[in-house]
Formats: C-alpha cells, sequence, structure tokens
C-alpha cells in the first residue's frame, strides 16, 4: 500500500483500521517508530507485529512464514508501489496471486501538485543505484520539465546539479527541491545556481527541472567565444536542436573568419554559430537562413541579448532563399537534410575566390557526397570528426560522457 511521507496520518480511516487489524505490518524503518505508537493506541489489543522493509533477506523470510500461516501482511511504501518501489522485489520473491497493490500519489505527482503545474510533458528519470549517463542525455534534449528521484548515497541533488553545471545548463532550468512531500514539515523550495544546498537536507528529496528563460546575459561578461549552451533560447517545439558549445567552437575555428566580408548561415537553428561570429567579427555581414516557424523571431532576440547586428534573417527555405544574398566569402551549411546536394550546388556556385564552406554531418552516409560536390567544384577539402566528452558526476568521482561525434568537411576556393 502507498503513501506519503507522513504514513500513518496520511492513510484513509478505513487504511487505518486495515493497518490495525492486519497480523503483521511492514515499512520502512524511518516509520515504525510513529507507526507503533498510533496503532498501540487504535489496537486495545497491541496490534500487529512490525518488521521494517529495510532488509531484504529477513523480510522475505518472514513474507514467506507469513504466507505459509495465512496471515494478513500490509506492507508500506512511498507512493507507488510499482513505480521504482518495493512492488518489483515483492513480485519477483512472492506469488504474484497473494499480492495486491494500492497505490498512492507518487513523489512527482505530489511535487508538480505543489507547483501547480501540468506535468503530462515532464520527463523522468531514477538515480537510484544507477548511472547517471541518462540523465544527461536527457538534458541534453532540453525537455520542458525534469524530475530526477535521487539517490542520497550517490550525491542526491548535489550529483543533479553538478551534472547540470557541466552540461552548461544551468541558466536554462530553474532547480526545485522537494524534501518529504506529504509529511508536515515538507519542503519546496527554488535554489539558484549560486545557493547551497541546505545543511539539514533530508534523504527523502527529489530535483524538479524547470525550463526557464534564461535571464539576457551582460555582454561584458560573457567570454569572446564559446558561450555556454544554456545561455541560448530555444525552439520551444524542438528544444536542444541546436550546435554544442564544443562543436560551436570548432566550426569558428574551421570558418577562418576575415574581418569583413559575407556571412551565410545556413540551417541557422537559433543562430548560435552566426551569431558568436559577429561577436569575433562585428564588421561582418551575417545572413542567417532558417525555415522553422519562428526562426527569425528567436534569432532576432538571441541577436540583441548578444548585442550583436545581422544583416538580415530570413525565415525561408533554401536555397531558393539565398537568390537575393551577396556572394559569401563564408558559408556554414548546418541543414539541408534530403536538399543538401541542391544547396550545396548553389552555394559552389555563388562562393567567392578564396572563400570557405564547412559542413557537419552526423551520419557517415552523407560525407561522401559532399565532399564530392566540393572536389568536383575546385575546393580543397579537408575532413575531421570531433568527438567530445562531458565530465559528469559518478558517486564521489567524474566520469566522462560522450557527446554524439560529429564530421565536419572543410573547403576552400582557390
Amino acid at each position: 500500500m502507498g503513501c506519503d511521507a507522513s504514513g500513518f496520518n496520511g492513510l484513509t480511516r478505513t487504511w487505518q483500521e486495515s493497518l490495525g487489524q492486519a497480523d503483521l505490518v511492514v515499512a520502512p524503518a524511518r516509520l515504525l517508530d510513529d507507526l507503533g505508537r498510533q496503532l498501540k493506541t487504535a489496537s486495545p489489543g497491541g496490534g500487529p507485529a512490525l518488521l521494517a522493509s529495510d532488509g531484504l533477506i529477513p523480510l522475505l523470510s518472514r513474507l514467506r512464514l507469513a504466507l505459509e500461516r495465512s496471515e494478513t501482511v500490509i506492507v508500506l511504501a512511498s507512493g507507488d508501489p510499482l513505480w521504482f518501489g518495493i512492488g518489483r522485489m515483492l513480485l519477483h520473491h512472492l506469488p504474484a496471486g497473494c499480492l495486491r497493490f494500492h497505490p498512492a500519489p507518487t513523489s512527482l505527482q505530489l511535487a508538480f501538485a505543489r507547483l501547480g503545474r501540468p506535468w503530462q510533458d515532464a520527463r523522468w528519470i531514477s538515480l537510484h543505484g544507477r548511472d547517471p549517463e541518462p540523465l544527461a542525455q536527457a538534458l541534453q534534449q532540453r525537455p520542458a520539465a525534469l524530475g530526477v528521484l535521487c539517490d542520497p548515497y550517490q550525491g542526491g541533488a548535489q550529483s543533479v546539479r553538478l551534472l547540470l553545471a557541466s552540461s552548461g545548463l544551468e541558466a536554462a532550468y530553474h532547480f526545485w527541491l522537494a524534501e518529504r512531500l506529504g509529511h508536515p514539515d515538507e519542503r519546496l523550495r527554488c535554489l539558484a545556481p549560486a545557493d547551497p544546498l541546505p545543511s539539514d537536507l533530508d534523504r527523502l528529496h527529489l530535483v524538479v527541472l524547470i525550463a526557464a528563460t534564461p535571464t539576457a546575459p551582460a555582454a561584458e561578461t560573457l567570454p569572446l567565444f564559446g558561450l555556454e549552451d544554456g545561455l541560448w533560447l530555444q525552439h520551444e517545439d524542438q528544444p536542444g536542436l541546436m550546435t554544442k558549445r564544443e562543436v560551436r567552437i570548432q566550426l569558428l575555428a574551421d570558418l577562418d573568419l576575415p574581418e569583413r566580408g559575407v556571412l551565410w548561415d545556413v540551417g541557422a537553428g537559433v543562430g548560435s554559430v552566426g551569431l558568436e561570429a559577429l561577436r569575433l567579427r562585428p564588421q561582418l555581414q551575417l545572413w542567417a537562413i532558417e525555415r522553422r516557424v519562428g526562426a527569425a523571431a528567436l534569432i532576432g532576440t538571441n541577436a540583441a541579448r548578444l548585442q550583436v547586428h545581422p544583416a538580415g534573417i530570413l525565415e525561408a527555405e533554401a536555397p531558393a532563399a539565398l537568390a537575393g544574398l551577396p556572394d559569401p566569402d563564408r558559408v556554414l551549411i548546418g541543414g539541408g537534410g534530403r536538399r543538401r546536394d541542391a544547396l550545396l550546388q548553389a552555394v559552389l556556385q555563388r562562393l567567392r575566390p578564396g572563400g570557405i564552406v564547412v559542413v557537419p554531418l552526423a551520419t557517415l552516409e552523407a560525407l561522401a557526397p559532399v565532399r564530392q560536390a566540393m572536389e568536383q567544384a575546385g575546393l580543397r577539402v579537408g575532413i575531421n570528426q570531433l568527438q567530445a566528452w562531458r565530465g559528469t558526476p559518478l558517486g564521489d568521482g567524474t566520469r566522462m560522457m560522450p557527446l554524439n561525434p560529429v564530421l565536419v568537411l572543410r573547403g576552400r576556393r582557390t
């Protein structure tokens, strides 16, 4: 039977009476003292026997004995026993026909209820005895809301915080810390990145990350390039589809940006590469082209936040959108998909002498036709594979988590 952190007092009267009539009540050790007092008061005959559920071997031995004796046993568990709870273990070791499950709201449900936020779009990750890699991968997809069930023996909320920082996403999320949900002493608070975790943080806690609009940065406090991923505003319907910091740095280097000239950023996404190029070379003419609805407004807002000024932002399909633009000195092709061949041909026809085209690719199959088209156009072609890892917390140490590898083709017109 599920319950919240308040234990006996959070149950209905019917279930309180059922506890008193049981032969054996099993519960987490933290609830046993209170249960003993409550059941002694409610049961004139002394009440049921009590057993902590924390020790697996003695628990299973006693439950098997209860089955042999046809005793009535109630096992209390936090939230839904079949959602990261004791239910799975009971089903594995005991006959399913002797078990009945009665869930209570999970800690995740309670957290969103306290926040007053719908949670049908939320994702969740459990870190209880698990590798942090799924959490790192989930953060790269920039979910609108993410609940994290924390393991106090592997760093708890601090592990989530360190992983959020290593992903460069501290500015992109509100960090909610929820403790002892359902208990009279429950706590729910939002911590800023600089706030320390409570010194009396309860072991029974979870973290909820809610996507937030990053505060507009003070341009003078930002690095010259290589801005954190969390500083960029995203497309709400496709969060996470942007060039990651490590790849962005490499692409900016491969573009070999001139002091003046024309830069086309085709498939600009949120504008991250082109806008960082303007921070490096303010006198460049940047033309950002992106076909997604709302792209022009988003890229324009990101540009204003960084105090840079593109020559133009086009919310249109390439290659048709390129016709009215000045010939480029530098081109980054970040999109194209099935139209990449036609797009690349349109770019190669317009590229000025000495110009450079850079094409990042996610698949091996796309490499050969792009390379062939560049070489046939007389460009000198170079190929690199970029593989980056980010350090993420793992217990008391650090584990290196890989980002997706990227193939980068660079062609220069001689």
